[in-house]
C-alpha cells in the first residue's frame, strides 16, 4: 500500500474548499395566525417592512399594514378565501408597486394595475411604488397657467389651476360625479392625461362612465382606476394611491394630469374598515387616528413642479358626499383643510332647476385666480357680488314688498346671470365664449332682452365665434394674449348679434 502524502492531501482539501459555493438562500417566513374580512395576522416575520409585499400561498399577495412586537397585521390583495390558518408566509424584501406608462392609457384597470377590460394584458415597462414622498417645497413651480373646465359658473367664479386640489363636496345625487366628468371631456386636443379612481363605485355606474368616455374619445387620454362596491376594503383603500402613482409617472415627463377621487368619503369608510378589524384604536366617529394623515400624503402628491424638473402637474379634485348639506363632518373638514378650495354643490339649488347646483357664497378657489385667464379676471370680477345681491334681493321681492328701479334692475341682471350660468349635462363651453358672453352681461348688454333670450344671444356668440371673420379675429385674441381685445370692437360685435335674436 502506498503512503498518501499528507501535503497533497492538504492541497486537494484546500482546493475544494476555496472552490465550494454556498448555495444558501436566507428567507424570512412567518405562519399565518389568524386570516378573514381580507385580513391575516401573521406570527414570525420579525425582518417585514411597512408597506411590503408579501407572498402566501396560491398565488396570493399581501401588503404589510401593521408592525405588532410578536406579529405584523396583512392586508391581502385578492382572493383572501384561498388562505387559511398555518399557511406559510413569505417576505419578498419589494414595496408594493403598480404598473406605470403610456400603455394604461385607454384601459380600465384595478388598484394593482391589472385590467378589467377586453383589452388584453398590459405590457407596462416600468412600476412604481404606491406609497411615495410629496415633491417637496423647492421642487414645486407656482400655479400659473388654467385648468379649464368648460362649466361657465367654475370657470368665472372658482377657477382652477394646473396643479391645484380643488374640492368638489356636496349632497348625493347634486352632480359632482358630471361636474368631474365634464371636466374630462372638456381636456380633448388640451394634451393632458385624465385619471379617473372609482372608490367603492357599482360596476355599472363605472361601465356607463367609460362608455362616455368612448363616445366622447376620452378614453384616448384617460385612465379609469376601478375598485368597485363589491370588492374587499384593501383595494378601495389602495386605488386613490395607485391612481396617483399613475399620474406621477406623466408628471414627471413634464405633462399636465387630471386625477378625480370619486369619492375620498368612501375611501375613509374603507380605511376605517380595515384599521378597525385590525384593531387600532378608534378615534372620532370610530376613524383612526391617522385618517387626517390618510388624506394629507395622498392630495399633497398633487403639485405642479418647477421649470427645472420639467413643469408637470398634477390638477386633483377630490369629491366628498355630505350628508343634509352637514360641510362640518369630520371628514368634509379634514379635506376642506387640505384642498385649495372647495365648490359647494347645494341640493337646493339642484331641485329648483338651477344646474349646476354650485353655491357661488361656500365655494372659493384658493389659488386659482393666479391661473385664471386676465379677460375672464377681468369681466367676472362683479359676477360674485351681483349673485349674493341677487340672492338678498329676491328674499326681500318674494314677501312682494315694492321694489325702487334700481333694485328692480339689480334683480332683471341677477334673474339674466342665474340664467346664464346654468348648463346643462356635458354641455361644455370653450373659453373665449364664455369670456365675450360674461362681458355682455357685466357691460348691461343684455339689460333690454328677456330672460329667454339669454341663451339665444350665448348660441350667437359661440356661432360667431367660430364663423364670422370679426368673431374668428376676438377669438384669435383672447386665445394668443388671454386677455380682452378692443372693448368698443366687442360691444360692436355683440350688438350686432343681438339683432339676429
Amino acid at each position: 500500500m502506498s503512503k498518501i502524502k499528507v501535503q497533497e492531501m492538504t492541497q486537494v482539501i484546500k482546493k475544494q474548499i476555496q472552490s465550494f459555493e454556498q448555495d444558501v438562500k436566507l428567507e424570512n417566513i412567518g405562519k399565518v395566525l389568524s386570516v378573514g374580512d381580507g385580513i391575516a395576522i401573521v406570527y414570525g416575520l420579525q425582518q417585514a417592512m411597512m408597506g411590503e409585499l408579501l407572498e402566501f400561498p396560491n398565488n396570493v399577495k399581501g401588503l404589510v399594514f401593521n408592525l405588532e412586537e410578536h406579529s405584523v397585521g396583512v392586508i391581502l390583495l385578492g382572493e383572501s378565501d384561498k388562505i387559511k390558518e398555518g399557511d406559510l408566509v413569505k417576505t419578498t424584501k419589494r414595496i408594493f408597486e403598480v404598473p406605470v406608462g403610456p400603455e394604461l392609457l385607454g384601459r380600465v384597470v384595478n388598484p394593482l394595475g391589472q385590467p378589467l377590460d377586453a383589452g388584453g394584458p398590459i405590457d407596462a415597462k416600468k412600476f412604481l411604488p404606491v406609497e411615495r414622498k410629496a415633491q417637496g417645497v423647492m421642487q414645486r413651480g407656482s400655479i400659473n397657467s388654467s385648468m379649464e373646465t368648460g362649466i361657465k359658473v367654475i370657470d368665472a367664479l372658482v377657477p382652477i389651476g394646473r396643479g391645484q386640489r380643488e374640492l368638489i363636496i356636496g349632497d348625493r345625487q347634486t352632480g359632482k360625479t358630471t361636474l368631474a366628468v365634464d371636466t374630462i371631456l372638456n381636456q380633448k386636443g388640451k394634451n393632458t392625461i385624465c385619471i379617473y379612481v372609482a372608490i367603492g363605485q357599482k360596476e355599472s355606474t363605472v361601465a356607463t362612465l367609460v362608455q362616455l368616455f368612448r363616445e366622447h374619445q376620452a378614453m384616448e387620454y384617460t385612465i379609469v382606476v376601478s375598485a368597485g362596491a363589491s370588492k374587499e376594503g384593501t383595494l378601495l383603500y389602495l386605488a386613490p394611491f395607485a391612481g396617483v402613482t399613475m399620474g406621477e409617472f406623466f408628471m414627471e415627463q413634464g405633462k399636465d394630469v387630471l386625477i378625480i377621487y370619486d369619492d375620498l368619503s368612501k375611501h375613509a369608510v374603507a380605511y376605517r374598515e380595515l384599521s378597525l378589524l385590525l384593531r387600532r384604536p378608534p378615534g372620532r366617529e370610530a376613524y383612526p387616528g391617522d385618517v387626517f394623515y390618510l388624506h394629507s400624503r395622498l392630495l399633497e402628491r398633487s403639485a405642479r413642479l418647477n421649470d427645472k424638473l420639467g413643469g408637470g402637474s398634477i390638477t386633483a379634485l377630490p369629491i366628498i358626499e355630505t350628508k343634509a348639506g352637514d360641510i362640518s363632518a369630520y371628514i368634509s373638514t379634514n379635506v376642506i383643510s387640505i384642498t385649495d378650495g372647495q365648490i359647494f354643490l347645494e341640493a337646493e339649488l339642484f331641485y329648483s332647476g338651477i344646474r349646476p347646483a354650485i353655491n357661488a357664497g361656500l365655494s372659493v378657489s384658493r389659488v386659482g385666480g393666479a391661473a385664471q385667464w386676465k379677460g375672464m379676471k377681468k369681466v367676472a370680477g362683479t359676477l360674485r357680488v351681483n349673485l349674493a345681491s341677487y340672492r338678498e334681493l329676491e328674499a326681500f321681492a318674494q314677501f312682494g314688498s315694492d321694489l325702487d328701479t334700481s333694485a328692480k334692475k339689480r334683480l332683471e341682471r341677477g334673474r339674466k346671470t342665474v340664467e346664464l350660468l346654468k348648463q346643462d349635462v356635458h354641455e361644455l363651453v370653450q373659453m373665449p365664449t364664455q369670456i365675450v358672453t360674461v362681458f355682455a352681461l357685466s357691460e348691461g348688454l343684455m339689460d333690454d332682452i328677456p330672460v329667454e333670450r339669454v341663451k339665444a344671444l350665448e348660441y350667437e356668440i359661440a356661432q360667431a365665434l367660430v364663423m364670422t371673420d370679426q368673431g374668428q379675429k376676438i377669438h384669435q385674441h383672447l386665445v394668443n394674449t388671454k386677455s380682452l381685445p378692443d372693448t368698443k370692437e366687442l360691444k360692436e360685435f355683440i350688438m350686432g348679434l343681438k339683432r339676429l335674436i
